[in-house]
């Protein structure tokens, strides 16, 4: 595949760059689809991305609908076959705002003027449309074989809100065909797992926006896994000496002052609310609470580590158009802690932590995911606390510790907290990209905020290091995780509906009552189904929307025997067994986290 840089030469194209080469140029095809479409329009940013390419445009009044994409694919697939050749060349900066003035192109005027004076401004042009660009292209048109209009979305301008919305236009491009079906086939693989809709269907949660965006609500079997989720991680807790505490969903402008959050992180904050000459806010996190904590009383070395927990309720103001259903709301659980200790337990602590993060992930079978130790950007000046002797104490501590429990590892800059370094563990869920679960902070900033002390061996003040540390993460965000990767058929042991009793019909309807009975006295959690329904139809609804684990399918049969025939989900494998056996098996499952 030939290629056109901006100073005009034609070379091979590296294949590292290919993908990108061939979604830049059809953000540049579609434009000009577009164009030929709603000559009205005006072009903003066009780059290629992981996956596609997009356009931000400007069509007056026209709003594009998704009905509106085949069209302007079908434009697209006309410029292609036309196989026009991509041409490139510079002009002077003042030729170059004058030919985008001409053409209307207000939003590549304004960018011109951002650019530096020494800058080097060129064109790509392909027929009749001429964008500004650094390239590099394609040399033809007909060289984009494989492409798809996806999605529209909005985005302003800069992505500044005090900026005009504009209309973003998503497509994808491959290599071959056979790419962009394998692709498509990822596309419907996503919409199977995706759990908004399985959220929806197996009736977990529901958001509505007349109680807000981004404000879940858990449905009676949604909160049963919500709470098997809390039960199983507070029980690892208490068992390595956790305190679990419960602490206010608000707290004063002036504790975040202290934090520093108000100053780094107010941008995620929802606004002040003014209460009898105070002003309060709803947290977006709970370290200030827990170093309230730690600050009601004196402490000896004798009494660190002291491991404060809490299952606690935040919120923080994220932007309409990254929410998504439980995964990333406005309002979440935490399964947060705080660890307080001396400097000489940061290695034992974190040790235990990270051990802990191991055995959950073996429980829940979680084996793709690496660990990243994320640092600070020393060019930031706004986001992070201006200490560099802090940083430098923190960041190297913290990777210290990480070598010496031989822990494999990846470093990035700007993805620390604005107080200080983290271990943060990316998992690679089933459908899109990675995302952080669990993460363990070492912080020397706030302890040092909030004056927080303890009295050495040697009768002396000091002050305590603290680990933030979050091993499901948000229980949303992780039960999100667990939808998607099971499609909604979860694991015994905190599956909401374990087993669904089925009777064949009304003559073993009081058989199949007596059996749900027993089974919810045994402790596991059991529906009667006593629709007046045909029993194909019934195990059809128990597998395929119930998900259930276990039916048991109750006729004359077994209420003669006094058995029960167990049809496995795994399996679709049907058994005869007594109640005892069942329950047995049952408990053996439960235990063993199958």
């Amino acid at each position: 595949m030939k290629i056109i840089y901006n100073d005009g030469h034609v070379a091979e194209c590296p294949e590292e760059l290919e993908l990108e080469v061939l979604r830049h140029s059809g953000a540049h095809i579609m434009a000009q689809a577009v164009k030929r479409l709603y000559p009205q329009a005006h072009f903003a940013y066009g780059p290629a991305t992981e996956k596609g390419f997009h356009y931000d445009i400007d069509l007056g009044d026209v709003k594009l609908t998704d009905e509106d994409l085949p069209a302007i694919e079908k434009e697209m697939q006309k410029i292609v076959k036309e196989n026009l050749p991509f041409k490139v060349y510079p002009l002077p900066r003042a030729e170059a705002i004058q030919l985008m003035k001409d053409r209307g192109e207000i939003y590549k005027v304004e960018h011109i003027d951002d650019l530096p004076e020494d800058a080097v401004i060129t064109f790509y042009q392909q027929g009749d449309y001429i964008d500004m660009c650094v390239g590099p292209h394609l040399t033809y048109t007909k060289a984009l074989k494989a492409f798809k209009l996806t999605a529209l979305s909005g985005a302003y301008w800069k992505n500044d809100q005090k900026n005009k919305m504009l209309t973003r236009l998503n497509g994808v491009a491959f290599r071959t065909q056979d790419e962009l079906k394998e692709y498509e086939r990822q596309v419907e693989e996503a919409k199977a797992r995706d759990h908004r809709k399985i959220g929806r269907d197996m009736q977990l949660f529901m958001t509505d926006d007349l109680i807000g965006k981004g404000l879940p609500m858990f449905l009676p079997r949604g909160y049963t896994l919500w709470r098997e989720l809390e039960n199983y991680i507070r029980d690892k807790e208490l068992r390595l000496g956790y305190q679990h505490v419960m602490t206010p969903c608000v707290g004063t402008v002036d504790l975040y002052r202290t934090s520093g959050h108000w100053d780094h992180y107010k941008a995620n904050m929802f606004p002040a609310m003014e209460v009898e000459g105070e002003s309060f806010v709803l947290r977006p996190m709970n370290c200030p609470h827990h170093m309230m904590i730690y600050a009601n009383r004196l402490h000896s070395y004798r009494d660190l580590p002291i491991r404060i927990g809490e299952i606690a309720h935040d919120f923080r103001f994220e932007p309409s158009g990254t929410l998504k259903g439980i995964e990333r709301g406005r309002h979440f659980c935490q399964n947060d802690a705080h660890l307080f200790v001396t400097p000489e337990q940061i290695k034992d602590e974190v040790s235990s932590v990270v051990n802990l993060i191991k055995e959950v992930y073996r429980d829940f079978h979680i084996t793709d995911y690496r660990c990243v130790l994320s640092l600070r950007d020393p060019e930031d000046k706004v986001k992070y606390h201006q200490d560099d002797a802090m940083w430098e104490k923190a960041e190297s501590a913290l990777r210290e510790v990480l070598r010496e429990l031989n822990i494999q590892f990846t470093e990035e800059i700007g993805e620390a907290a604005f107080y200080g370094p983290k271990l943060d563990v990316n998992v690679k869920p089933a459908i899109g990209a990675e995302y952080t679960l669990s993460t363990c902070q070492l912080d020397f900033c706030l302890p040092a905020k909030f004056n927080l002390k303890y009295i050495d061996k040697d009768g002396e003040e000091k002050t305590p290091v603290v680990l933030h540390r979050a091993i499901l993460g948000s229980i949303d965000r992780f039960m999100a995780y667990l939808i998607e990767e099971t499609k909604g058929a979860f694991p015994l042991w905190v599956a909401p509906l374990q087993v669904k009793v089925l009777p064949v019909s009304d003559k073993s309807m009081e058989y199949a009552a007596q059996i749900t009975e027993e089974l919810l006295d045994r402790g596991f959690r059991a529906e009667l189904d006593e629709r007046n329904e045909k029993i194909g139809y019934k195990i059809r609804y128990a597998r395929q929307e119930d998900k259930v684990p276990y039916m048991l399918i109750i006729g004359e049969k077994e209420v003669t025997e006094h058995t029960l025939s167990v049809r496995e989900r795994a399996t679709d494998q049907t058994a005869v067994m007594t109640m005892d056996e069942f329950a047995a098996k049952l408990q053996q499952e439960i235990r063993d986290k199958q």
